[in-house]
């Protein structure tokens, strides 16, 4: 048990390993592969979460080096939800590529595990340049992934995408350059530790890192200026990519929350950092204008990619408050928004094959041959993403505006979350009116919509309508997930209290 922490970083690996040198085998093995990488990685993650009650953290050291000179994991329950969130997601676009999307580029299946390394292994690193190292990890094969299937549309997306990420790779190094020349460890609850420490004459570096750190994450997260990539690739990618890609935002968020809690909060806690003063304006104006490119998008698809970034910018507004409550709501309000968000880039996919040339445009064109269950779809998805009842988005906002009442920032979250949803709600009401409404009689030349995808969209759909029946359970996990983040002293004791097992194999803290 004591190896759990490890298994979501070595199961993905093993079989993108197996399938890179098995490259020849059948597309059905390697789908097959695939689909049993991601169960076990949901099983990991939800034996995990049975550990964690009796324990907020728990650990492994690679190679039994004892930190801070070996490279240590960490689970907490932070981490376990963004690993379950992970797996399931996974899974569903999996399932989806399975029906001829995984046959338009080589190594799909490959590529993903790939992917899914880096992302579970930026959720259970405590070492800032592993951090570094996983989002690498990721982002290249994320490149690759983007690029399946070719097209110009495709390679000017995926350039800009490259270039702009490199630029905040580069950053990325200089400030891990900068706090190790100050810290003398990468470790990050020794880094904390002696950050917490620091003379007042080195205080000016680590400003500069943290403000250095802020942009890099806040390009994985696409947070306003550094946000103009998210639509063009979004739109660009496979629609099982571009549904995997809804967690790429929400690695970024994870590493603010996680460093800047960590690292820069011990003292004075998260909202002190001079970096995350900046969040408050940056986020609201990430919303803004998340919400204009909803309103002016020409297809559904665009639509998606700018409600993942008013997502993003509803995210760190509620976490740039930096209390528990706030914490906890953005946190169960991430889960729904990444769900809905990436079946509808699933769900566009299903509406081009049905409308021919004219594909997911907001114009009226030939009638669909399935209307109305995919009309059906639409409308309780469009209600579950502006947020009404009786779906997640309701709950999720509703318990974000709870955590902000009475604070002197709810004039501004009130009024930009509520107009934002009011402006999803006119969009999506045009979109649904051009799709299924205004529609001449003759069909489309598009095949009917395949059962196996059809189901898939519906089955994420329904999990917004599951994260409403669990929402207590769910609600008490955010709130401990919050608590347990918030107290990076524990954090950094259980790190410290680290002992190598007998055996010489796991830990025990």
């Amino acid at each position: 048990m004591d190896t759990l922490p490890l298994l979501p970083v070595i199961i993905p690996l093993l079989c993108a390993a197996l399938m890179t040198f098995c490259y020849n085998a059948p597309l059905a093995l390697q789908r097959v592969m695939g689909m049993a990488s991601v169960a076990l990685l949901l099983g990991v993650a939800l034996l995990m979460a049975t550990q964690l009650p009796g324990q907020d953290h728990l650990l492994y050291m690679l190679g039994g080096w004892q930190p801070p000179f070996g490279i240590v994991l960490v689970v907490d329950r932070l981490s376990v939800l963004m690993l379950v969130l992970t797996a399931v997601l996974a899974g569903f676009c999996l399932v989806y590529a399975s029906r001829g999307h995984d046959r338009e580029g080589a190594h799909f299946h490959t590529l993903v595990q790939f992917q899914l390394v880096g992302i579970n292994g930026a959720f259970v690193t405590g070492d800032l340049f592993n951090l570094f190292v996983f989002f690498e990890l990721l982002l290249i094969a994320s490149y690759a992934l983007l690029l399946q299937g070719g097209g110009a549309a495709r390679g000017r997306a995926g350039l800009h995408y490259v270039v702009l990420n490199l630029i905040g790779s580069a950053f990325f190094v200089v400030a891990i350059g900068l706090l190790y020349g100050v810290t003398g460890t990468l470790n990050m609850a020794d880094m904390a530790l002696r950050i917490a420490a620091a003379p007042a004459a080195d205080q000016p570096l680590i400003n500069a890192a943290s403000l250095l750190l802020l942009a890099v994450f806040g390009v994985k997260a696409a947070l306003l200026p550094l946000l103009f990539w998210l639509p063009r690739a979004y739109i660009a990618a496979s629609a099982p990519v571009a549904a995997l890609f809804a967690i790429m935002t929400k690695v970024g968020i994870y590493a603010m929350l996680r460093v800047f809690a960590l690292v820069f909060g011990l003292q004075e806690g998260l909202a002190a950092t001079l970096a995350w003063q900046w969040l408050w304006p940056l986020a609201l104006a990430t919303l803004t204008l998340g919400a204009i490119g909803v309103l002016g998008a020409a297809n559904l698809r665009g639509i998606t990619a700018y409600l993942v970034i008013v997502s993003v910018g509803t995210l760190l507004a509620a976490l740039s408050l930096g209390s528990e409550a706030a914490v906890a709501a953005a946190l169960f309000y991430l889960v729904h928004s990444t769900l809905l968000t990436a079946a509808f880039f699933l769900f566009a996919d299903l509406i081009g094959r049905q409308r021919g040339e004219a594909l997911d445009s907001l114009r009226v064109t030939a009638a669909m041959s399935q209307r109305k269950p995919l009309g059906i779809l639409f409308f309780f998805g469009a209600i579950a993403l502006v947020g009404l009842p009786p779906f997640s988005g309701f709950v999720s906002k509703l318990w974000l505006l709870q955590v902000t009442a009475d604070t002197p920032a709810q004039g501004a979250f009130w009024l930009l979350v509520l107009l934002a949803g009011f402006i999803i709600l006119i969009a999506l009401s045009r979109a649904g009116s051009k799709l299924f409404w205004r529609q001449p009689e003759q069909s489309a030349d598009g095949p009917p919509a395949d059962p196996v995808r059809l189901g898939v969209v519906a089955g994420m759909l329904l999990c917004s309508v599951a994260l409403v029946l669990l929402g207590d359970p769910l609600m008490d996990f955010t709130e401990a997930a919050a608590r347990t983040l918030l107290a990076p002293a524990d954090y950094i004791a259980a790190v410290q209290t680290l002992a190598i097992d007998p055996l010489g194999g796991g830990l025990t803290e």
